[in-house]
């Protein structure tokens, strides 16, 4: 049997032990997760949804630990360790607790009489939910890494399945329209179980199968909503749901346009599960003040004024531009930019092109990454000149483009890092070595 002492190791035999030209399916991380004999004791959230993802998975988790609970989180990707992807209790795992459940996971995976091959997605995500299932647990929350019919989350069949919105982001696999892309999604749905749709325009396909399987579909308009107060200095809303309803709320610490659909659909499915893990108000206010999403419009302290953002479609840029408008004046605003190729770019940057004066575009260090020239070709077809105001520099990576950036701004201006997640990770260890 495959072990490795070290977490790096495995990880990077995983990158390498599973070609990715594979059947999208779940036959085969089925029949290993049969022969893990995995599941749950406990109630299990899947998070579904083009963005809002984090976030919904980050406020049902907060909300969940203010109120005593035992939760267990798995996201995805991570931004500098892989460790963020499972959290146990809000701590990141150890590596010695991840590289156990990869050794249990491989034994599994060789105990059958035909071995099967996993993808490092498949198979991270058995492991992670075999550490859960194994750690006493009152809660458990997944996150869907593409889709969510053939997802490797899928595997299980969720007590509460949540879908935050949906729009066009990976079109090779999952469609080109949102009729398709929600049937994708819904298929995390189940029958006779809570399915909670945070987006204001829910698709009629997924309408459509959450009435074929005879799941209970909970619509944002319908079933649930949130009303803001007047006035920005109020700061609070209520939600209402189809029996509770929470006055006076907080806004979520997560900054953003989208965080109260985001916090209503969370407090959705915590409503839909309140026979087996009740909530008080408290908890719901505290989970809201102290909810924390690196790399989510995060705004770092400090002059110029630094903002992480791992918007990566034209839905999230379109968030992000609102965002950022809402900050108030800057002379100008510098942006890191750096994105896959296969992501809508022309619509990323029609979304941002008046909040951003000067971008500073990079090659990222993956095969899928667009390229730099790429980037800059399509700033110059949206119409970004070169002139004392505005202009594109291209750069090799996103340290060294951060860096020039620096140079160049002063105290009053701003820096943006988005586009990919491993720019902001780029750019975030870049910072860390800077300050040591």
């Amino acid at each position: 049997m495959t072990t490795f002492a070290t977490l790096a190791d495995w990880l990077k035999h995983l990158e390498t032990a599973h070609p990715v030209g594979i059947d999208m399916g779940l036959t085969r991380i089925g029949k290993v997760k049969d022969a893990l004999g995995l599941q749950f004791d406990c109630p299990v959230f899947t998070v579904g949804g083009t963005n809002g993802k984090g976030s919904t998975c980050a406020l049902l988790e907060t909300i969940l630990l203010s109120a005593g609970y035992k939760v267990g989180c798995h996201t995805s990707p991570h931004l500098l360790a892989f460790n963020e992807r499972a959290r146990l209790n809000g701590v990141d795992a150890t590596d010695e607790q991840l590289i156990r459940h990869f050794d249990i996971v491989e034994a599994a995976r060789l105990s059958l009489a035909e071995p099967v091959s996993l993808t490092y997605f498949e198979f991270t995500t058995l492991a992670i939910m075999h550490l859960f299932a194994s750690s006493g647990l009152d809660a458990v929350i997944l996150e869907v890494g593409l889709g969510g019919r053939l997802d490797a989350v899928n595997v299980i069949d969720t007590d509460c399945a949540i879908i935050a919105s949906i729009d066009i982001d990976h079109a090779e696999y999952l469609g080109d329209t949102r009729e398709k892309i929600a049937f994708e999604k819904a298929g995390i749905f189940r029958t006779g179980r809570p399915a909670v749709c945070g987006d204001p325009l829910a698709p009629q396909s997924l309408i459509d199968y959450a009435t074929e399987i005879g799941a209970d579909l909970w619509l944002v308009g319908r079933d649930f909503r949130y009303d803001a107060q007047p006035g920005a200095e109020r700061q609070q809303w209520t939600f209402s749901g189809r029996a509770q309803k929470r006055p006076a709320l907080a806004y979520p610490a997560l900054r953003g346009a989208n965080q109260l659909l985001n916090a209503s659909a969370a407090l959705a499915a915590l409503e839909a599960m309140r026979e087996r893990l009740p909530v008080s108000a408290q908890d719901v206010r505290l989970g809201l003040a102290s909810v924390d999403l690196p790399g989510r419009f995060q705004v770092v302290p400090g002059k110029p004024q630094l903002i992480y953002d791992v918007a990566h479609n034209p839905h999230a840029a379109a968030v992000l531009a609102q965002n950022l408008g809402n900050m108030g004046y800057f002379p100008y605003t510098y942006a890191v930019f750096g994105a896959m190729k296969d992501k809508d770019i022309a619509g990323i940057v029609r979304q941002l092109k008046d909040e951003v004066d000067f971008w500073y575009v990079t090659d990222l260090p993956l095969p899928r990454a667009a390229s730099a020239a790429m980037l800059e070709r399509h700033l110059r077809e949206a119409g970004v000149i070169e002139s004392a105001d505005e202009g594109v520099k291209t750069f090799e990576s996103a340290a060294a483009a951060f860096a020039a950036v620096q140079e160049k701004a002063s105290e009053n201006d701003r820096i943006l890092v988005f586009g990919s997640h491993v720019t902001v990770a780029d750019v975030m260890a870049y910072r860390k070595l800077q300050h040591h």
